[in-house]
């Protein structure tokens, strides 16, 4: 009876110690609560310019979710909109994937055959000024926002890039189409470029590898799978473009807050390249879904990466939407998760390694995009109307491309050495 009396004792008094803890923090929540409201009613009252209560609303929720990682914020209405069009493969603006780093936008990476592509920006760059708005103090949406405008409206931007003095682009926006996958054969070797991860990526890379077989008869030495400046996009993708070059095991697992958030994403049977070799360029502007493919194929060893190391964007996004009072949707981008390579490594900040590392030729700066999609060999316009003319200037285009960038030229290289070495 006395021990039933003492164990009682201690149940009460852990659920009161429970009970005072959580009435303290949230005594202290509901203090800042007041807090917030007391400085919104200044802010409104006192502010130079007038200001709705919806922007001021909106500015801090989006300062509440940037202030925790740069991934992470707030989408209005517009910005909804463009999202959603954005992992179609569909969207306005510059062509530009974009983070905040020391209070400036830093370039992820620009996408291919966009406008700011064509200027010449590069992973990597600063963009300091938007027209004659300095960005520093900016958040990452209001310099989105500034970004954006109508096809054909021009925007100048001050760019600063490494050991060069700081200069001014005008660029042009456009509506941004991506295809997501593009092939060509390079001397009987298949060359797949994934330029993001959208909804159309899995099936680009599978009706790519159908018509290199169709075109070498089945007789294709490898593959190059060139993901450089891929800023990356749906998990999803990521997911299924590793799982068509493997034939089992993990290819990545997710973590989050707590055991319960813990996922892992496994390969089904079947290479759709029969365990032809395989080499996989990556540079530093390769990031996110980009990294979890290097990092699957790394690990199980299914292929070579080349190149140089990778952005280092390891975690999770997640798109959680919200209806409005007015019936239209908003939604929040918040950071849920890190990603895991297969051996368990994350590549949050660190990036993937290559595994034999080649420096950057002139493939961002120049030569690469004087080469469009008609160009390539299957391209939709011509496949079924190449004449000798045309492919002699097709073979020229491809010796000056090899010629120019060293990367390319060196994934060629082995791809040959490793099918001589397996025959």
């Amino acid at each position: 009876m006395k021990n039933k009396y003492i164990y009682t004792l201690v149940i009460f008094f852990f659920i009161s110690t429970f009970s005072n803890n959580a009435i303290s923090k949230d005594k202290k929540t509901y203090e800042y609560l007041d807090l917030f409201g007391q400085i919104f009613d200044r802010v409104r009252s006192s502010y130079v310019d007038d200001v709705t209560d919806e922007e001021l609303i909106e500015k801090a929720i989006d300062g509440m979710l940037t202030g925790l990682d740069p991934h992470s914020g707030y989408m209005n209405e517009k910005v909804w909109k463009e999202m959603q069009m954005d992992t179609q493969g569909k969207f306005g603006g510059l062509g530009i994937e974009i983070t905040m780093e020391e209070g400036f936008v830093k370039v992820i990476s620009p996408i291919e055959d966009s406008p700011a592509f064509k200027l010449g920006i590069l992973a990597g760059d600063f963009i300091t000024k938007i027209n004659d708005t300095l960005v520093f103090g900016l958040t990452l949406s209001e310099a989105v926002d500034l970004m954006r405008g109508e096809k054909g409206s021009a925007i100048k931007i001050t760019i600063s890039r490494k050991n060069m003095e700081p200069f001014e682009l005008e660029i042009v926006r456009d509506v941004i189409k991506v295809q997501s996958v593009k092939y060509e054969i390079f001397e009987n070797i298949g060359y797949l470029r994934i330029t993001s991860f959208s909804e159309q990526t899995e099936s680009g890379i599978k009706k790519s590898v159908k018509k290199i077989k169709d075109i070498l008869e089945n007789k294709e030495m490898g593959y190059i799978l060139d993901i450089r400046n891929n800023p990356g996009g749906l998990l999803s993708q990521a997911v299924a473009v590793s799982d068509i070059f493997l034939e089992q095991g993990e290819i990545v697992s997710t973590r989050g807050r707590t055991n319960i958030d813990m996922k892992r994403y496994r390969a089904k049977k079947g290479d759709l390249i029969d365990g032809k070799p395989l080499i996989v360029i990556i540079n530093a502007g390769s990031a996110s879904a980009s990294e979890i493919v290097a990092g699957a194929l790394q690990d199980h060893k299914r292929a070579v990466i080349i190149g140089t190391k990778s952005f280092g964007k390891g975690s999770v996004q997640t798109i959680i939407p919200f209806k409005k009072s007015n019936n239209k949707m908003a939604g929040i981008r918040l950071t849920t998760a890190r990603y895991y390579t297969p051996s368990g490594k994350s590549i949050q900040g660190k990036g993937i390694d290559p595994d034999i590392n080649i420096e950057q030729g002139v493939f961002e700066a120049d030569d690469y995009n004087t080469y469009s999609e008609s160009d390539l060999i299957g391209s939709l316009e011509n496949e079924n109307n190449i004449t000798l003319e045309d492919s002699d200037n097709e073979d020229t285009i491809k010796k000056e491309r090899i010629k120019n960038d060293y990367q390319l030229s060196r994934a060629i290289d082995l791809i040959k050495a490793m099918s001589i070495f397996k025959e």
